[in-house]
């Protein structure tokens, strides 16, 4: 599961105190909901089902899989359906070939999800095992599915523009400039990311 509304508030705070312009927009704005997914394969399944289509289409092809192969999706069964069955369910073959690969390494046991490396670039490096799951993906689901206080996805465009915002930067910071304002959050970057989606678009900041 991903970081508690009390793990966020944790991390805050300790943003806060090295960064009081943060300390100013958490009072101003209070804190962020806890986003959270369930760990493992079926979170990922959503993430590729759910890449560059809207969350209508996806929650279409997700419900024209359930089914066809049961709510689970088991990844055996997946691999076992034919492109034509799949197909019908709205998956393309792209990211038929994405599902398959994430469900191979999760057949084979390579890839295990509940026996992720401690060390996060590790767990990254795992994750980007899977076809189509990219550094972002994997940034996303280590921070939201298994609450990884220190994951920093600074390549996403909304952390980086909702960084500008509350740090009064005159442009939106690059992904190297992102992370290098973020050093000094470890090791609770996490919160300080999900902060940043939070004030994105709020009009109180």
């Amino acid at each position: 599961m991903g970081l508690t509304a009390s793990q966020i508030a944790e991390g805050l705070t300790f943003v806060g105190q090295k960064n009081p312009l943060i300390a100013e927009a958490v009072a101003r704005v209070g804190h962020p909901e806890p986003r959270i997914r369930p760990r493992g394969y079926a979170t990922l399944l959503r993430t590729i089902v759910g890449q560059q289509v809207s969350v209508a289409a996806a929650a279409s092809v997700w419900t024209k899989l359930s089914a066809l192969l049961g709510d689970d999706i088991p990844p055996h069964d997946l691999l076992a359906a034919d492109f034509d069955s799949l197909r019908a369910c709205g998956l393309s073959r792209q990211k038929q070939g994405y599902a398959r690969s994430l469900c191979e390494l999760v057949v084979t046991g390579e890839l295990d999800l509940h026996a992720l490396p401690e060390d996060d670039e590790e767990a990254i490096a795992q994750l980007t095992k899977i076809k189509g799951i990219g550094r972002w993906s994997a940034e996303i689901y280590l921070l939201f599915a298994e609450g990884r206080p220190d994951i920093w996805p600074a390549g996403d465009l909304a952390v980086q523009a909702g960084m500008g915002k509350l740090l009064g930067l005159a442009e939106r910071p690059s992904e190297k400039e992102a992370r290098a304002l973020a050093e000094d959050w470890r090791p609770h970057r996490g919160a300080a990311a999900i902060f940043t989606w939070h004030c994105y678009n709020n009009p109180a900041l």
